[in-house]
């Protein structure tokens, strides 16, 4: 194994564009079971099959809490060292949690290999996606805000070795150096975010006599989909996580009622919050809207746990308490999944009303089972929208007569 790799080449930083092998590494503390841990495994396998990467192996170890140096016990590091060592082809470590600067060089330097935490994952599938110049510029200013506590530990081959004259300051001053463009690189990227987030106000109050409706959901329960087959559109959709990352709005009229439908970026677990910081200004789209249809994959096994993930993450946004409609999606993948031929019509309909009074109840929503590829229970789907939107215009202009 070539240990020519070194932190800091442009080239070779993230995930390659062509398929690499990767190791997924993951502790089980005493917060964790290890099912919540096998899922969010599950959940980081997709991150790097999205990002191009072919899992070979996953690790996982019962700890108290992370080994502050390397993240897992030595005896582990040793035995993921043999296999990196017997399988040259494994070219990443990707772990599932976010590592310091000393952690990550620590682990560079023993393994030989690239070092991924779950952070830099995400930050660099966002960065392949970015299409906009706001997107472009969240990212980039997210990856610096991630860089800067960092920026020690990345430069440990520049630290003092040995004591005494001439051995002193360089490397310090070098780590200076580099906060201070990094600092002022934020601070530019904020200003030029400032200016792009002032035009994007400008055209939504352009639109603003319209009711807006805004997709949401967990990243890859189809709200792409579903946008293209309510407006109509192109929407770029894909099997595969943040598929969509630039909001795209688009104007959708019913039986004479004009609104606009937007689609928005995808949550998930551990989002890294200075993405989240980053992302506030794309998702004004989903603050400023008057209705939002909250897209869940039923079929997914913890479609629970990412509704409730959207849910928390709509509060730290500032959204929450909007009209919403929940539509679970793919229940076409859902029925194959967990229904057979012994189960009656009756019981297939217990199972489903259970789902929804469920969640119709503890969040006070209205809700509907659909299958965006198939176009299933869409008449059904229109209904209820065109009279929650109808709802929304009688509100917001209660003394005009309109068409619809």
């Amino acid at each position: 194994m070539s240990d020519a790799w070194k932190v800091g080449k442009k080239e070779i930083s993230g995930i390659a564009k062509s398929h690499e092998t990767c190791i997924l590494v993951a502790a089980i503390t005493e917060k964790d079971t290890e099912t919540e841990v096998m899922e969010h495994l599950d959940e980081l396998e997709f991150l790097a099959t999205t990002a191009g990467a072919i899992t070979a192996k996953v690790y996982t170890q019962r700890i108290k809490h992370p080994n502050v140096k390397s993240y897992v016990g030595p005896g582990k590091l040793d035995e993921i060292k043999e296999y990196i060592q017997a399988n040259e082809d494994v070219t990443v470590v990707i772990i599932d949690a976010d590592l310091t600067g000393k952690q990550n060089s620590y682990l560079e330097e023993y393994l030989k290999v690239k070092i991924v935490d779950r952070s830099t994952l995400i930050l660099d599938i966002f960065a392949e996606r970015a299409q906009t110049a706001q997107a472009k510029t969240q990212v980039e200013l997210a990856q610096m805000q991630y860089l800067l506590p960092r920026l020690r530990g990345l430069w440990t081959h520049l630290e003092r070795q040995r004591g005494g004259i001439g051995m002193r300051g360089p490397g310090e001053m070098e780590i200076e150096t580099d906060r201070r463009i990094v600092r002022d690189k934020i601070a530019l990227l904020k200003k030029r975010l400032e200016k792009i987030d002032q035009q994007a106000q400008t055209q939504r109050k352009n639109r603003g006599e319209l009711i807006r409706v805004s997709l949401v959901g967990y990243t890859n329960a189809g709200k792409s989909t579903l946008m293209n087959a309510l407006s109509k559109s192109d929407v770029f959709a894909e099997d595969k996580l943040f598929a969509t990352l630039d909001t795209t709005v688009r104007k959708v009229v019913w039986d004479n009622m004009p609104f606009l439908l937007s689609d928005t970026v995808g949550f998930i677990r551990k989002l890294p919050h200075h993405l989240v910081e980053s992302f506030k200004s794309t998702l004004d789209e989903v603050r400023e809207s008057d209705i939002l249809v909250h897209v869940v994959d039923v079929s997914h096994p913890q479609y629970e746990d990412h509704i409730n993930t959207v849910m928390k993450t709509l509060e730290e946004l500032g959204a929450h308490g909007k009209p919403t409609l929940l539509v679970f999606n793919k229940i076409d993948a859902f029925r194959s999944k967990y229904f057979d031929d012994l189960l009656s019509d009756e019981g297939k309909e217990e199972i489903l009303d259970g789902i929804a009074i469920k969640y119709s109840g503890l969040n006070n929503m209205d809700s509907i089972f659909i299958s965006a590829v198939e176009r299933e229970n869409f008449e059904a789907l229109r209904q209820t929208l065109m009279q929650m939107i109808s709802e929304a215009y009688q509100v917001r202009y209660p003394y005009q007569s309109k068409s619809w």
